[in-house]
């Protein structure tokens, strides 16, 4: 069933065999000698400890189709490009036991099996573990039964392409639970997180509009405003909007997204310093722990890559920025409230942007503000992907990024003096 996989997996299929011949071997015998049929029990009790692996699945088109709320959903091609090209990526944090499912399997394989030898260059990291990786494609998960779930995000349209591939329903979230997950992925839910986050030494207001005439009111208060779609993919569904270079076509971009979505978010336009973001982990039992910071870099909303750090070297960097007290204030506000807000709802990764805002008032000794709730993402981010490369070791330092060129996506990792 385990099609491509790279070497050295034939350890755990040996073991798969031997244990299964055991199984038959016993219940042959079963009512003749008891030992066999209590051993074989004894056995039976241990599998789904010993057995029990997670699938994972990196669907970057997640935003997108959780935007369009459809099970029957088809991704853009640059999605299902991205897809293609990097499925692989959940190798990172994956375990020798676990399966990742692709589109090609030979050709997830044979791009991990370049990669592997990079990332042990890395050295020690918080996350990634040498090893043999098993993949998958979506034909041949028909079968695989006991096993944990862990895409890039969850969504209706994910849950009927693993339904299509074989999977049962019992094993797969309730489409009621899915759609509460996509009401908390709603950018209200961070407009609404934004106030009760703000302490000393924060800024941030958000706005939930749904005609261009409270857009309007909003911008002859502020002047300038960020607009965007409540359900949006990085740098997409975001709009500028200004007094001194107002957009004839602006307004009819607001009534489409009100149509689709039922609101469009509006934002002051803040002074940006520097982008950064913490990331989380939901147990779905009220509990969410920090996992460390992530400092990325965008173009145009967009992403376009990580620092690869430890967490000393990392505060150090937004200390130049911000007080420390502050961050962790901000981020046990953060565990605290949506681990309420979670319950039963979401159990997962999950990040949070936020940015330092130029506030020009040296003089009387702050020079920054810090943002702290630009944004929710509702499921795991690259953000996670580069703690999990992040090194042990104070003076290793990297850039991770995704390239695009000569028409394939690929995961570039190169050595960085400073950060």
């Amino acid at each position: 069933m385990l099609s491509a996989t790279t070497d050295a997996m034939g350890t755990s299929q040996n073991t798969e065999g031997m244990f299964m011949s055991f199984l038959v071997f016993g219940s042959f015998f079963a009512q003749k000698y008891s030992f066999y049929f209590e051993l074989a029990n004894f056995f039976l009790t241990l599998q789904p400890k010993i057995y029990k692996m997670t699938l994972h699945i990196f669907n970057p088109e997640h935003d997108i189709a959780l935007a369009s709320g459809l099970s029957n959903f088809t991704a853009p091609h640059a999605g299902r490009h991205l897809r293609h090209d990097l499925g692989y990526l959940p190798a990172i944090w994956a375990s020798e036991d676990d399966v990742i499912v692709v589109d090609d399997s030979e050709y997830a394989a044979n791009k991990w099996k370049r990669l592997a030898p990079r990332l042990a260059r890395l050295g020690e990291t918080n996350g990634y573990k040498p090893g043999p990786r098993q993949f998958l494609t979506w034909k041949e998960l028909q079968g695989l039964a006991d096993v944990t779930k862990e895409p890039w995000g969850w969504n209706r349209a994910l849950r009927a392409l693993l339904l299509r591939s074989g999977l049962k329903e019992d094993q797969l979230p309730t489409t009621e639970s899915l759609d509460t997950i996509r009401k908390l992925s709603h950018r209200r839910v961070a407009s609404s997180l934004l106030p009760q986050l703000r302490v000393e030494g924060t800024t941030g207001e958000s706005f939930v509009c749904r005609t261009t005439e409270e857009v309007e009111t909003l911008l002859a208060k502020y002047g300038r405003l960020v607009l965007k779609a409540p359900w949006s993919s990085s740098g997409r569904g975001l709009r500028f909007h200004s007094l001194l270079n107002a957009q004839p076509s602006i307004h009819n971009w607001i009534n489409n997204i009100v149509a689709s979505q039922g609101s469009v978010m509006v934002e002051p336009y803040y002074n940006k310093v520097k982008d950064f973001g913490m990331e989380f982990e939901s147990d779905g039992e009220g509990s969410v722990r920090y996992l460390g910071l992530s400092l990325f870099q965008t173009q145009n909303g967009a992403y376009t890559g990580n620092i690869l750090a430890t967490e000393a070297v990392k505060e150090e960097t937004m200390s130049r920025f911000l007080s420390l007290t502050l961050l962790q204030t901000v981020r046990e506000e953060i565990c605290r409230r949506l681990g309420k807000l979670f319950c039963d709802k979401y159990r997962g990764p999950f990040g949070v942007d936020m940015m330092v805002v130029g506030c020009g008032m040296k003089e009387e000794g702050r020079e920054n503000l810090l943002h702290p709730c630009v944004e929710i993402n509702l499921r795991r981010t690259m953000g996670h992907v580069a703690l999990a490369l992040s090194p042990h070791d104070d003076d290793l330092r990297h850039v991770m990024r995704i390239d695009y060129n000569e028409n394939v996506y690929k995961l570039r990792i190169q050595q960085q003096r400073g950060v």
